[in-house]
C-alpha cells in the first residue's frame, strides 16, 4: 500500500466514509461526513465512487479526511491525486498555494498543508482510491463518542506519525475542478424544516416564534448536534418516552433552546421534537462556526422530496471543468 504520513494532525481530523448504516438497533450511530456534498465533490474529483461497496458492504474507496478548522499537514509517500473541498482553508503543496475544489497531482516527498479556515469550519481531503483502514460494522467512519472506526478502529482522531495507506493508482487522473457556480457558499444559513408529528406539542405562537427568529450556533456545537441560542421555545410537554431519532431532528429540551441532531447523534432520545432539518441543508449547518447565525422556514414533505431529487440530479449531471496545466 502506498499512502501518506501525518506530519501534523490539525485540530480535529477524522477518517470518514459515507457512514455506518443499519446498526441503530444495537445503539451505533451513523457517523460519516458532516458536509456530505463537500465530501462527495472531493471524492468525485479523485475519481472515487461513493457507492462502490465490497462484498461486506464497506464503502471501499470513498474514505476521506474530515478536517475541522484546519492545521493538517501530510507527506506523500507515493504518486497520487488529491482534492480539498468544503470550508475556505488555505491549501499549499510544497509551500506553494494550491486551489480548493480541484484535483492536484502529488509525488513522494510532497508536503500538503492545510492552514486554518477563514470561512466555514470543515474541509474534506480525498485521495484517489480512498484512504484504507480496517472496517468495523461495515464502515471506516470515525465516531469518537462511541470509540469506533478510524485508522485503529478506536474512534480516535489522526495523530502525528500516523501512516495512512491508500492504493497506488493505475494511471494518472486528469486535473479537474468544480465550477464556481456549483460550489456552496459558507456563512449564515436558511434551513428548511419538515414539521414532525410532535409539532402539536408546540402552539402556533411557539412555532411562529421559532420560524421568525434568528438563532446562533453555540460553543457546545459538535458532530453530535448543534446547540442553538435564541428565542426560547416552550413545548406543552416536558418529555416523551425515548424513541429513535433521525438525522436533523430538532429537539427542544427544558431550557427551550433547540438542538439539531447530526451525524454522531445518540440513537434514541426523550425530548419533544418540532421537526427535522432537510438533510441537504445540514451541509450548510455543518459549516457554521460558533456565533454564526441561522434562520428556519417550514416546507412540506413533498417539497423536501422534490428538493432532494433535484439536488441529486444536478450533482449527477454536473460537468467538471478541465484544468489547464
Amino acid at each position: 500500500m502506498a499512502g501518506f504520513k501525518v506530519i501534523q494532525p490539525g485540530i480535529f481530523s477524522l477518517l470518514q466514509d459515507a457512514g455506518r448504516y443499519g446498526w441503530h438497533g444495537i445503539g451505533l450511530t451513523t457517523g460519516g461526513p458532516m458536509d456530505r456534498q463537500a465530501f462527495r465533490w472531493a471524492n468525485r474529483l479523485c475519481g472515487n465512487n461513493e457507492s462502490g461497496n465490497n462484498d461486506s458492504g464497506n464503502h471501499t474507496n470513498s474514505t476521506a479526511i474530515e478536517v475541522t478548522v484546519g492545521g493538517l499537514v501530510l507527506e506523500a509517500k507515493s504518486h497520487n491525486s488529491i482534492a480539498v473541498t468544503g470550508a475556505e482553508i488555505p491549501l499549499t503543496i510544497n509551500r506553494q498555494p494550491a486551489a480548493l475544489w480541484q484535483t492536484h497531482q502529488v509525488k513522494p516527498g510532497d508536503r500538503i498543508e492545510l492552514g486554518y479556515a477563514t470561512q466555514g469550519s470543515r474541509g474534506y481531503l480525498a485521495v484517489a482510491g480512498g484512504f484504507q483502514a480496517e472496517a468495523i460494522f461495515n464502515s471506516q467512519a470515525t465516531v469518537p463518542r462511541e470509540a469506533i472506526g478510524g485508522l485503529r478502529r478506536e474512534g480516535q482522531p489522526l495523530k502525528t506519525g500516523d501512516n495512512l495507506p491508500c492504493p497506488a493508482p493505475d494511471q494518472q487522473l486528469p486535473l479537474l475542478r468544480v465550477p464556481e457556480k456549483l460550489r456552496p457558499a459558507n456563512g449564515s444559513a436558511l434551513l428548511r424544516v419538515i414539521l414532525g408529528y410532535q409539532q402539536h406539542a408546540f402552539t402556533e405562537v411557539q412555532k411562529q416564534l421559532f420560524f421568525s427568529s434568528e438563532y446562533k450556533a453555540t460553543d457546545s456545537s459538535d458532530r453530535m448536534g448543534y446547540r442553538l441560542s435564541g428565542a426560547q421555545i416552550s413545548p406543552s410537554i416536558g418529555g416523551i418516552l425515548s424513541e429513535g431519532i433521525c438525522l436533523g431532528a430538532i429537539q427542544v429540551p427544558a431550557d427551550g433552546q433547540p438542538i439539531i441532531l447530526l451525524r454522531d447523534r445518540q440513537t434514541i432520545g426523550g425530548y419533544p421534537k418540532l421537526g427535522s432539518v432537510l438533510s441537504l441543508d445540514l451541509d450548510r449547518l455543518a459549516q457554521l462556526m460558533p456565533g454564526d447565525t441561522m434562520r428556519f422556514e417550514p416546507i412540506s414533505i413533498d417539497q423536501a422530496h422534490n428538493a432532494l431529487l433535484l439536488a441529486e440530479q444536478k450533482f449527477t449531471a454536473a460537468q467538471l471543468e478541465t484544468v489547464d496545466v
